[in-house]
């Protein structure tokens, strides 16, 4: 199998993988929490690294925006390199009121208005779900630090700037809280190659009131879910 976009060695890559979208915040991660990380990938800047969190190996890996960049590493991860348990710390926009910027959300099914999904299964529906031990302890976790968080539904759209008019709030009354652009995916492909996964994200705007976070305030609010995914 070619491993064409994640250049490691065998055995660089941890069993615990943590996967931001943005690979400088995969560097973040690894320069604010790991200890003696390297560096074991560069290719097209999406950088990963390897390192120990009090004393146990884990792996920090950029997926780039949206399912068809981030299933492509979610893919090398777990067939080349056996990745065992594969979270999404990522931002994501809330669509409930109650909901707020901030807040984390624990993700543990994914709707998605993506043909990726759709596609495997030859037009009908599929429910990606996360692992129930890995949303377990991200609950317990999340309670032990005091973090206001959410458990449920994420949305994974295909579309940032979305001009189609259609409204995501639809989704909005069926419960779930909030949108990205990559668990779905995540969560679909670790049920078929019988890994766990989970995704975890930190409210960064909301589409109810428009309110905003910076880029500074995301990169040093968001360590609440990155602690979390890395005590998982």
């Amino acid at each position: 199998m070619g491993h064409y976009h994640i250049e490691a060695k065998p055995g660089d890559i941890a069993e615990l993988v943590l996967l931001p979208g943005d690979p400088l915040r995969a560097k973040f991660i690894a320069d604010t929490f790991l200890e003696d990380a390297f560096c074991y990938n560069q290719v097209r800047g999406m950088y990963g690294y390897t390192g120990t969190y009090k004393g146990k190996r884990v792996s920090v890996q950029g997926s780039g925006m949206g399912m068809p960049s981030a299933g492509i590493y979610y893919h090398e991860l777990i067939n080349v390199y056996g990745a065992k348990k594969l979270v999404r710390v990522g931002s994501c926009g809330s669509l409930q009121e109650h909901v707020k910027l901030y807040d984390v959300i624990i993700g543990i099914s994914a709707a998605s208005n993506s043909k990726m999904i759709e596609r495997r299964f030859f037009g009908h529906t599929y429910a990606p779900t996360a692992s129930f031990e890995l949303a377990e302890k991200a609950v317990h976790l999340a309670r032990e630090m005091g973090v206001t968080y959410h458990v449920g539904s994420l949305l994974s759209s295909d579309f940032f700037y979305d001009e189609t008019g259609e409204d995501v709030f639809r989704f909005a009354e069926y419960g779930v809280l909030g949108v990205e652009m990559e668990a779905a995916e995540l969560l679909t492909l670790a049920a078929k190659f019988k890994v766990q996964a989970l995704a975890i994200c930190t409210v960064s705007d909301s589409l109810v009131t428009s309110e905003q976070t910076t880029s500074e305030e995301r990169e040093k609010s968001f360590t609440n879910m990155m602690e979390i995914a890395l005590n998982l």
